[in-house]
């Protein structure tokens, strides 16, 4: 017998910075500030990503290209993997991710790939409380959820090795 099961997730969808909290509201500029050092010299796709701690810190990462592609690593896991290894004993809160072309001062709609949902997953397994994720969404929107299951329902756990 074959069962049909529907996923649904809930998420938020601001409508401008001004109407989050401030705290989400420095993440999301920091997030947008970090363009500006993005190292994307061949696809001109500055994407910038900033984190809030529990200590109240705020942490920056950018999208880092090679001429070798696949040794590139994009922003969420730069900036993951350097908290994750300078600040292991602090709480990831809100995790905000923006993006924008070389040249245009616009921000696009930007959304953590695969692989960066699933390091997403893991520090929030890791530190078993939620990590919020911010995303620029069209026309100067916020996307707001309020945990990575929403964004990868089945991630991939410890529980399963």
């Amino acid at each position: 017998m074959t069962e049909k099961v529907q996923l649904h997730i809930t998420y938020e969808v601001v409508s401008s910075l001004t109407e989050l909290p401030e705290q989400e509201q420095q993440v999301m500029l920091l997030a947008q500030q970090a363009t500006s050092n993005a190292y994307a010299p061949y696809s001109n796709y500055l994407v910038g990503a900033a984190l809030a701690l529990s200590d109240g810190s705020l942490h920056q990462g950018t999208n880092q290209e090679n001429a070798a592609y696949p040794s590139g690593l994009c922003a969420e896991r730069t900036l993951l993997f350097g908290v994750g290894s300078n600040h292991p004993d602090k709480t990831m809160e809100v995790l905000a991710v923006t993006v924008r072309r070389r040249h245009e001062s616009h921000y696009l709609p930007a959304c953590p790939c695969g692989a960066c949902r699933q390091v997403i997953a893991e520090y929030q397994n890791r530190q078993g409380s939620p990590i919020k994720l911010l995303m620029q969404g069209q026309d100067g929107k916020i996307i707001r959820i309020q945990s990575v299951a929403d964004l990868l329902p089945f991630m991939f756990t410890k529980d399963q090795l």
